[in-house]
């Protein structure tokens, strides 16, 4: 006797494998589209060190404004004279990199200098009203409210500043920044500077001018706060 043929149901059995592919095929082209979407939109997104905290006034956007740095310090102070100049020049230098404001739209400080020396009434001027005789259209206006030097010994000195900063439109006499009825707060200071006191003073103008430039541009998160930074409640280092 013949042995009999298979029936059709093995080859209908053969179709199983593939019917399920084809059926899963809208799920795993589904999946892997979103899997796509959340990569390109993973690969798009800024990283913590990208990521930055948006300018309450944007000074990147004014390229054709002249701009005063007007640095002033009380009398008393005589003996820190170049905390002044320190202070204006690493604005200055801070502005150029981070806002990418050209250097030619500085006031140059030699000219406020012989400005300040050859006016009797200087410190009766306002920020706009000396902006407005030297030839600018924005005053950054930086008041020096209290400066301190301690020597203590083998650590060798400690310091701390405390300025306040407001930006002021020379043509109207506004006060672009802060949006505040009071003038933005800066305080700063260091534990432990071996290098003598000079260095006290470029350290703490660095960290000063960091604090007031970094609202002037889109500064990024990560270096937003500084180790030299003090607070409100308190500052340990």
């Amino acid at each position: 006797m013949k042995p009999k043929k298979a029936k059709s149901g093995i080859t209908i059995r053969s179709f199983w494998p593939a019917i399920l592919v084809y059926a899963g095929l809208p799920v795993i082209l589904f999946y892997a589209g979103c899997q796509a979407i959340n990569m390109v939109s993973l690969l798009g997104s800024p990283t913590p060190s990208e990521m930055k905290s948006s300018a309450q006034y944007n000074l990147t956007g004014d390229k054709d404004q002249k701009i005063l740095v007007l640095v002033d310090q009380p009398a008393s102070f005589r003996e820190y004279a170049n905390l002044r100049f320190y202070l204006t020049d690493t604005i200055i230098k801070m502005l150029q990199v981070k806002a990418e404001i050209k250097p030619s739209l500085f006031i140059d400080y030699k000219m406020l200098a012989d400005f300040r020396a050859g006016t009797p009434d200087f410190y009766m001027l306002s920020p706009a009203q000396v902006g407005e005789k030297l030839g600018a259209d924005l005053v950054l206006a930086v008041t020096i409210v209290d400066y301190r030097i301690t020597d203590i010994g083998e650590a060798g000195y400690n310091g701390s500043l405390d300025a306040n900063a407001a930006l002021y439109k020379v043509a109207t006499g506004e006060k672009l920044w802060p949006t505040t009825e009071q003038s933005q707060l800066v305080q700063v200071g260091c534990a432990s500077e071996r290098r003598g006191q000079d260095a006290v003073c470029v350290r703490m103008a660095a960290a000063a001018a960091h604090c007031i430039t970094r609202y002037l541009y889109d500064c990024p998160k990560a270096g937003f706060k500084i180790s030299d930074e003090r607070t409100v409640s308190g500052w340990e280092k």
